[in-house]
């Protein structure tokens, strides 16, 4: 679960930013020389590298009224933009003859967005991409010589500066695929070489689009016939189904009466590794939004008592809803803070319990266009405090011979498997359990770990531990 944005709690897609912030210019005057799509991905592109605004909050305000054609390409555009940056800006950096510091803000955003077009958009026209361009460099107040004369050489030169990036160290996969030099040197160390150019090859794919059939309310059959677009079933994921075609999931009178949530089938594995059942007492600890703790109640038929505990008020208000429409009516939601035990326990102990908490995200890249910009090592560091806190808290609550199930979305040693040492190394009365079974592909060792490149889905770490008995008083 990536970490909590701008004072957000656990599992948050949400972000910050006040609408409009870059945007005015482009809905004055000048609007219509450039396309809604354009004027909608520049103004994002500008809210998150002037602004701090997260990337899918900005894009929802500002692709507010558009037509679906024109939101899905100024969504393409400001991602590609935002993820692309490093090498958008090694281009530029050559092509330009003022050093990209001293661009003003939205004209270094007019550029990048040019760029991304004509080296990464297929079926854009060369001389739309660099007239509008332009246009959006005219409405902030100047630089548009210098974005035109930039564009105009990438028409010719640019492609061969973008073939020529090599990924054979990690200084040069960071530029190749677009990453701080920190996490391609993360991952050159800790999956070695070969498996860390698979795995940034396909960080600035489009994600994973999955759904989880909700079995509270529906099934795979009724969903599928339902669905407006192609999709496949997943055999050892039976709620899970993978769209094969563009469906506004939120939409949609599935989403309405709660027949489906949209989910990855990574994110599906943490609940199904679990594995609750019936009449049980389950614990989920930093709960909000609601996809996995849905999840837990549909595997326990809505059976038994759920507890799920969220910090935020607001997200936790969040999660309510979202379990009224899920049909899960057994859920009972919990404000407080999930580290601290004694603000929601009360002495009780669990059969199941989940702990998803904070991460840093870095198994989403390819839905979470800006994360990679906003992580570091020192954020790794505090969040891992965090995690062993929560951890914890837990194996506190967990019954003797209950389970526990410690979830990241992340690819990070620091967050999962050296998480689990330490804490194995408190806690003499828990055993690591073998999850291999439960996706074979993706076990290593008695762990889960689903990565991008190879399970085409999100990046999760998933341990599952069982407590064997009461703990050493030593």
């Amino acid at each position: 679960m990536p970490a909590p944005r701008a004072g957000g709690g656990a599992r948050g897609h949400g972000a910050g930013g006040a609408r409009g912030h870059g945007a005015g210019g482009v809905r004055g005057r000048r609007a219509a020389r450039v396309s809604p799509a354009r004027a909608c991905a520049f103004a994002v592109v500008r809210r998150v590298f002037e602004h701090g605004a997260y990337a899918d909050r900005a894009l929802a305000g500002e692709a507010s009224g558009l037509e679906p054609r024109d939101r899905a390409l100024a969504m393409s555009l400001a991602y590609g933009t935002v993820q692309r940056r490093a090498t958008l800006d090694h281009v530029a950096a050559r092509l330009s003859a003022r050093p990209l510091e001293r661009l003003d803000p939205p004209v270094l955003a007019a550029l990048r967005l040019g760029l991304l077009q004509l080296l990464f958009s297929d079926g854009i026209a060369e001389h739309a991409a660099v007239h509008e361009s332009v246009e959006l460099a005219k409405t902030a107040g100047g630089g548009a010589g210098l974005v035109n004369a930039v564009l105009r050489r990438a028409t010719r030169e640019g492609r061969a500066l973008v073939d020529a990036l090599s990924d054979a160290t990690a200084p040069e996969a960071a530029v190749r695929h677009s990453v701080p030099e920190w996490l391609a040197e993360l991952w050159w160390h800790e999956l070695g070489a070969e498996r860390a150019r698979a795995l940034l090859a396909v960080i600035n794919d489009p994600a994973e689009s999955a759904l989880r059939v909700n079995t509270l309310v529906s099934d795979r059959a009724s969903v599928l016939a339902e669905l407006p677009v192609p999709a496949r079933a997943v055999p050892e994921l039976s709620e899970a189904l993978v769209l094969e075609g563009a469906f506004d999931v939120h939409g949609s009178e599935l989403w309405r009466r709660g027949a489906v949530m949209a989910q990855s089938r990574g994110s599906m594995l943490p609940a199904r590794a679990l594995a609750p059942g019936p009449g049980q007492r389950v614990l989920d600890l930093c709960a909000a939004p609601g996809a996995k703790t849905s999840h837990l109640a549909a595997l326990m038929g809505d059976e038994g008592e759920l507890v799920a505990v969220e910090r935020h008020p607001g997200r936790a208000r969040g999660l309510e809803q979202t379990l009224a429409r899920m049909g899960a009516s057994g859920v009972r939601v919990l404000t407080a803070d999930a580290g601290d035990i004694d603000a929601w326990s009360a002495g009780a102990s669990f059969d199941a319990v989940l702990v998803d908490p904070p991460c840093s995200g870095l198994g989403t890249l390819q839905s979470r266009p800006d994360l990679r910009w906003r992580t570091s090592p020192e954020r790794i560091a505090d969040l891992g405090r965090v995690q062993a806190r929560v951890l914890r808290a837990g194996a506190q609550a967990t019954a003797p011979g209950g389970a526990l199930v410690y979830s990241v979305c992340t690819i990070s040693r620091a967050e999962s498997e050296d998480t689990i040492a330490a804490f194995l190394a408190e806690r003499s009365d828990f055993a690591l359990e073998d999850l291999s079974a439960l996706l074979p592909a993706a076990a290593e060792g008695p762990f889960l770990h689903t990565m991008p490149d190879r399970d085409r889905t999100d990046g999760f770490f998933i341990a599952r531990l069982r407590r064997t008995g009461r703990r050493d008083s030593r």
